[in-house]
C-alpha cells in the first residue's frame, strides 16, 4: 500500500508544468471575456444614463414620460430659429407595443405550431425539409421584407379595406405587424421545437398509457413542460420586433400618433432614435439628446419585461421540475 501510495505521489508529482500553465491561460481568457460582456453593458447603460440626465435638465422628466404629443422641433444651431417642440414618449410607446402586439399574434400562435407539428406529427423525412425552409425566414434581409410589406402587404390591406368599406392607411401598424410576424416565426419555431422536443419521452408514454389521446398530451403535458423554452422564444421574438427599425420605416411610416387602431399610421421608438441621430446633429440640443433618454426608456420597459417573463418561466420551472 505504501508503495502504492508511493507510485501515485510520484505520478501526480510527474505531471507537466506547462498543462496547468495552459489551464490557467485558458481560465483568464475566458475570465476576460467575461469581463469584456459586462463592462461593455455597462458602458452601454453608463452612457444612455449620462446622455439622458443632460436630457432632462432641458426638459422635464414629466413630460416626457406623460406627454401625449412628440415633435422634437428645436433649434439645431444657435443661428436658427425653431420650434419649442414636444417630448411625450406616450405615443412612440404606444405605436411600438402595437406594432409589436400585431407582430406577436401573427409569430406566435404560426410559430408555436409549427414546432408542434415538427416535434410530435411530422415525419423525420418531412421535418428535415420543412425546418431549414422555416429557418431561411430569418437570414432574409430586413430590407427586403420592408419592400415587401410596402409594396405588396400594405396595397392588399388598403384595397381589402376599400371592398369591405375600411379605410386602411397606405402606411399602417398593421401592415408592419404583419410582415414582421412572418420575419419572427423561425425565432418562435425553432426554440419552441428544441423546447417540445427536449420534455422526456417518459410524459409522453406515460400520458398516452394513461389513456390521452395525442393532442390531449401536447395540450396538457408536453406544452406545460416545455413552456420555459417557448416563453424563452416568445421574449426572443419580441426583442426582435420591438428594435426592428427598416420595416416600421418602410411600411408604417414616421408618425407619431397616439392611437389604438392598427389601420393607421404609427411610429416607434427605433425609428425615432435614428431619425434624431441622422444628419448633421449637436449632441448639446434637447433634439439629439432626446434620443438617449428614448433608449434609456426602451432598455427600462423592455428589462421590466424581460424580469416579468423570467419570475413566469421560474414558476413553470418549478411546478414541473
Amino acid at each position: 500500500m505504501q508503495q502504492n501510495n508511493g507510485r501515485a505521489q510520484m505520478y501526480i508529482a510527474s505531471v507537466p508544468v506547462p498543462r496547468a500553465v495552459v489551464e490557467r491561460s485558458i481560465m483568464f481568457v475566458l475570465i476576460a471575456a467575461s469581463v469584456v460582456a459586462v463592462l461593455t453593458t455597462v458602458g452601454i447603460v453608463l452612457s444612455l444614463i449620462v446622455e439622458s440626465i443632460q436630457f432632462f435638465r432641458l426638459i422635464p422628466v414629466t413630460d416626457f414620460l406623460f406627454g401625449l404629443q412628440w415633435s422634437p422641433q428645436t433649434a439645431i444651431r444657435s443661428d436658427q430659429v425653431g420650434a419649442s417642440g414636444a417630448f411625450g414618449a406616450i405615443p412612440l410607446l404606444v405605436g411600438t407595443l402595437l406594432i409589436s402586439a400585431v407582430a406577436l399574434t401573427v409569430s406566435g400562435p404560426v410559430g408555436l405550431f409549427a414546432a408542434v407539428y415538427l416535434a410530435e406529427y411530422a415525419s423525420d423525412r418531412l421535418r428535415s425539409v420543412i425546418k431549414p425552409v422555416l429557418e431561411i425566414l430569418a437570414g432574409i434581409p430586413t430590407v427586403v421584407y420592408g419592400f415587401f410589406a410596402a409594396l405588396v402587404v400594405a396595397p392588399m390591406l388598403r384595397q381589402g379595406g376599400e371592398s369591405i368599406g375600411l379605410e386602411i392607411s397606405s402606411e399602417s401598424a398593421l401592415a408592419a405587424g404583419l410582415v414582421m410576424g412572418i420575419m419572427t416565426i423561425p425565432f418562435v419555431s425553432s426554440i419552441a421545437d428544441d423546447a417540445i422536443t427536449a420534455v422526456p419521452n417518459s410524459l409522453r408514454e406515460g400520458s398516452l398509457g394513461l389513456g390521452s389521446t395525442r393532442s390531449e398530451a401536447v395540450r396538457r403535458v408536453i406544452l406545460p413542460a416545455a413552456l420555459p423554452g417557448i416563453a424563452g422564444g416568445m421574449m426572443l421574438a419580441a426583442s426582435r420586433v420591438i428594435g426592428e427599425t427598416m420595416i416600421v420605416v418602410m411600411a408604417a411610416g414616421l408618425t407619431a400618433k397616439l392611437t389604438i387602431n392598427p389601420l393607421e399610421a404609427v411610429t416607434t421608438v427605433t425609428v425615432q432614435i435614428v431619425t434624431l441621430l441622422t444628419g448633421d446633429q449637436e449632441f448639446d440640443s434637447a433634439k439629439t439628446l432626446s434620443a438617449f433618454a428614448l433608449g434609456l426608456f426602451l432598455f427600462t420597459v423592455t428589462l421590466i419585461l424581460n424580469v416579468t417573463a423570467l419570475k413566469i418561466v421560474k414558476t413553470y420551472r418549478e411546478q414541473y421540475d
